[in-house]
């Protein structure tokens, strides 16, 4: 291949796709491949499995698009729609679904072993608030120099800041050592 044919082909497959042969990753008229599909009419009924040829003759009669909707299918299923139309309600629809999809997130409340009681009340009132939100929570407790010898008899505060939140909280993943934190997940309960 020569070097203005490299050049040449980014143009040409932009002037494919303004053509209208490969718009998206769905199938169009021209581009179905298949020797029969199952087809689907217009107005949403089942015209049955038909030659591909004749399905494209009826889509173009009807002055719309034949449009491969399902791949996978034996044998693949076509449907005879406006392409434009359909390419507009399937956005529509995906657009939808984002805005309906809840993002859960993990907050996360970190303090050491020597924590004060009344900072532990702080730190609880923020976790709670986490929870009315819908969020998970991770509390972490840090341990450095000589409180690493005393690890395990610090489990008692996290066991405690859960009992705290027990109203509005499950323990989601129960207290252990990683390295030098102890950790915890609470999640809201349902």
């Amino acid at each position: 291949m020569d070097g203005t044919a490299l050049l040449c082909r980014p143009f040409l497959q932009g002037l494919i796709q303004q053509e209208g042969n490969t718009i998206s990753d769905l199938f169009i008229n021209e581009q179905i491949r298949d020797r029969e599909i199952r087809l689907i009419g217009e107005d949403g009924e089942q015209m049955g499995i038909m030659p591909t040829a004749e399905a494209l003759r009826m889509a173009d009669e009807a002055g719309l698009d034949l449009v491969k909707i399902a791949p996978g299918a034996k044998p693949p299923v076509c449907k005879i729609v406006d392409y434009g139309k359909y390419k507009y309600e399937q956005t529509r629809k995906d657009k939808e679904a984002r805005k309906k999809q809840k993002i859960i997130e993990v907050k996360e409340i970190r303090f050491s072993p020597n924590i004060d009681t009344n900072d532990l009340k702080t730190k609880s009132n923020a976790a709670r608030k986490f929870l009315t939100k819908g969020d998970r929570v991770k509390v972490t407790m840090r341990f450095r120099g000589r409180e690493m010898a005393h690890m395990n008899s610090s489990r008692h505060i996290l066991d405690e800041f859960a009992e705290a939140l027990s109203d509005i909280a499950v323990v989601e993943k129960p207290a252990k050592v990683e390295g030098r934190t102890m950790t915890l997940q609470l999640a809201q309960k349902k």
